[in-house]
């Protein structure tokens, strides 16, 4: 079943969540079970919507590829995140890649 995760990570700064992408490589090697990302930053956060195929494929990713690349862009604490079944998911037509 398809999952909508919601995350907000206090005190990430732009420049981590930038070393983590580039140390993942997510946008060239997609990983398994993975439809859609958002991130954004506010109130000294960082914040994400991703839509995963499954539960545990986010958890095998974070396990075996983010979790590494986050230690290394000195990330600390925990994120707040829950997963909720995706009811209806719609895509603009035209639309891919990232923003800025």
């Amino acid at each position: 079943m398809a999952v909508v995760l919601s995350l907000t990570w206090p005190g990430v700064s732009p420049q981590q969540y930038d070393t983590v992408r580039q140390l993942v490589d997510w946008e060239q090697d997609q990983p398994d079970g993975a439809v859609m990302h958002v991130a954004w930053f506010d109130g000294g956060a960082l914040h994400v919507t991703d839509v995963w195929n499954a539960q545990s494929d986010f958890e095998r990713f974070f396990a075996g590829r983010l979790a590494p690349a986050v230690k290394e862009a000195g990330i600390t604490g925990e994120p707040e995140s829950t997963f909720t079944p995706l009811h209806r998911r719609f895509v603009a037509s035209g639309v891919s890649g990232g923003g800025s």
